[in-house]
């Protein structure tokens, strides 16, 4: 799928967790892409609480994962609402507002607002939805374990086209000819610049195509450039990732030099 003409060509399915940092990378990216091509973005739903409701955080992530993959499952019950009652098209404002409310904070208002905790709370659930032109009220879906199983299912859809041994964004792309390939990524720490867009875009689709082929991928990578965190700089510092969260964060790989102060819920 080659989109260096600037014209539409198939479609994009992106499965979003809200505290993902590098899925709200990635789909800014891809809101780019679409506008500068045409390609319309399906936006869907994959839970990182979901996907890891088997695990043990307490050994197997970071102390503030679990708070922050909580919040994206609560986050998720109402943009499952708001798809229910109105479709795809709102979705992709959900989006960007969940992610103006949180990563391009300056790091003292998030700390204001009171740091991690506020994410998905009543409040800070309506305050995304009215910035996204919805109705309040859909924040009632916060706590409502019934959309759970949607979620689940729409996870498990995810994973049934990537594998289990991945995380977010996953990307599906659909050619018109009912080809699709679907994949872990792009992970990125930073927002390409526009003219940067479909160029990244080409490469990705274009490795996609290619019969076999599963995987690139290097640990060491840049820190997410994301103004909560004062990450923003023009020559970003590199750490070494493993399973998803800086090298050295866990209980168990305490013995991995820590490179860093703090590290982002996703």
């Amino acid at each position: 799928m080659s989109t260096g003409s600037n014209t539409a060509d198939g479609s994009i399915e992106f499965f979003w967790d809200p505290v993902c940092p590098f899925a709200w990378i990635t789909s800014r990216w891809v809101a780019e892409v679409s506008k500068q091509t045409g390609l319309e973005v399906t936006w869907r739903f994959i839970s990182l609480r979901l996907l890891n409701k088997h695990k043990d955080y307490a050994s197997e992530f970071p102390p503030e994962y679990e708070q922050g993959h909580t919040a994206g499952l609560r986050f998720l019950r109402v943009a499952a609402a708001v798809r229910k009652a109105h479709g795809n098209e709102p979705l992709g404002a959900l989006v960007a507002a969940f992610g103006a409310s949180w990563w391009d904070l300056e790091p003292e208002q998030a700390e204001a607002r009171g740091g991690r905790p506020y994410l998905s709370t009543p409040d800070h659930a309506r305050e995304v939805l009215v910035a996204a032109g919805l109705d309040p009220q859909f924040a009632s879906a916060l706590d409502d374990v019934s959309w759970d199983d949607e979620l689940d299912q729409e996870t498990e859809l995810a994973l049934s086209r990537t594998g289990r041994d991945v995380g977010t964004p996953i990307i599906t792309f659909n050619r018109p000819d009912g080809q699709a390939w679907s994949f872990f990524g792009p992970v990125i720490s930073r927002v390409p610049e526009p003219e940067e867009a479909l160029v990244l875009w080409d490469a990705v689709t274009r490795l996609a195509e290619f019969p076999g082929f599963a995987e690139l991928k290097r640990s060491l990578r840049e820190v997410p450039q994301l103004r909560v965190t004062g990450s923003l700089a023009a020559r970003a510092v590199e750490e070494d990732w493993t399973g998803g969260h800086r090298a050295g964060h866990l209980a168990s790989d305490r013995s991995t030099p820590d490179r860093s102060t703090s590290d982002p819920v996703g």
